[in-house]
Parts: C-alpha cells; sequence; structure tokens
C-alpha cells in the first residue's frame, strides 16, 4: 500500500470505497495504520486529521471505509 500512496489516495478523494477482509490481529490493524499515513502524507493532513478522516468522518460517514475482519 505504501508503494502506491499516491494512486490509493487519488481514488480515496475521487469517491473510491475501500474495503478490508481478513485477520484483525495483525492485517486489519496495520491495514488501518498505513491507511491513516497515506491520508496524511498524500491527503495534506496532519495525523489527527487523517486519523480522524478516516475513523469518524468522510470515510466512516459515507461507509467509503468498510471492515470484515475476523
Amino acid at each position: 500500500m505504501e508503494q502506491h500512496g499516491e494512486e490509493i489516495w487519488n481514488w480515496i478523494d475521487g469517491g473510491a470505497y475501500f474495503y478490508v477482509c481478513g485477520d484483525k490481529n495483525y492485517m486489519a490493524r496495520d491495514v488501518h495504520s498505513t491507511l491513516i499515513g497515506i491520508c496524511s502524507e498524500y491527503g495534506g493532513m496532519s495525523k489527527e486529521e487523517a486519523k480522524e478522516f478516516v475513523e469518524s468522518g468522510l470515510m466512516k460517514a459515507e461507509k467509503r471505509y468498510l471492515r470484515d475482519v475476523y
């Protein structure tokens, strides 16, 4: 994800939906953290703003970040 961070951000900024499915103990946590980093770096947000964006802002409010983890 980090290698393609700019492309992922462009998708998110363009209205893409982001689905995560799999292991909640490692993979989902790492994806979540990396997604926050991508939003911060390429979206011009502080880490706190990116965390808010991913966890309860636009992505969650519009249900554009969905997780099916187990």
